[in-house]
């Protein structure tokens, strides 16, 4: 496997979870009447700030996951590509060689 695929698997396996993780947790908090309780002004802030820097963390972890899985299959498809373009010049070059055309060797 690519390294590219395994970065992208783990960071999309820490992404999706965090950001869940985060907004269930905001959920729980609301009151019946949807306001958020807290014990104290900087308790309120602190974890604000927290689940605010946390949930940023997630989308750039779910976006380099993303860009890492698509590029693992971009690459890959490169490759084929490319194998199947040296396996077409190989078989012209030995047409070439035979003398014949490169339809009768088929």
């Amino acid at each position: 496997m690519d390294a590219s695929l395994i970065l992208g698997i783990i960071a999309l396996a820490i992404g999706l979870p965090l950001r869940y993780w985060i907004n269930r947790r905001k959920f729980y908090r609301r009151s019946p009447f949807g306001s958020e309780g807290f014990s104290s002004y900087e308790q309120s802030w602190m974890t604000r700030f927290v689940e605010r820097v946390g949930k940023w963390l997630a989308y750039a972890l779910i976006l380099f996951g993303i860009l890492g899985v698509l590029a693992h299959y971009s690459l890959k498809k490169k490759k084929e590509k490319a194998a199947q373009q040296a396996a077409t010049e190989q078989h012209h070059a030995a047409a070439a060689i035979t003398g014949n055309s490169p339809s009768r060797l088929s």
